[in-house]
């Protein structure tokens, strides 16, 4: 499901203009992403949190060459599913 097919589905369920919908998800958007910059965690109980994580620096291996290489610390985004995405994954079965 893309964006267009998420705000339409939203919009039929809400009964609100698509309009509205792809403002408020603009909107969610940019303030994870602020929150995120901060340093903040944002959590939305039973369907996800995000937040900051911290990858130290390491040791990695250039597959092609077998060279090392240095791998500088970086932050990166981590999302981590809530019990009811958790539990729509688990009623799914597995083929």
């Amino acid at each position: 499901m893309n964006k267009a097919e998420l705000v339409s589905a939203i919009a039929k369920r809400a009964d609100v203009p698509s309009s509205t919908v792809d403002s408020v998800l603009n909107g969610l958007q940019e303030e994870l992403v602020e929150a995120i910059t901060r340093g903040e965690k944002v959590a939305v109980p039973g369907l996800l949190t995000v937040e900051r994580s911290q990858r130290s620096a390491r040791t990695g291996r250039n597959p092609q060459t077998g060279e090392s290489i240095e791998i500088a610390a970086a932050h990166t985004a981590k999302v981590t599913a809530g019990s009811n995405l958790k539990k729509a994954a688990a009623a799914v079965p597995v083929q």
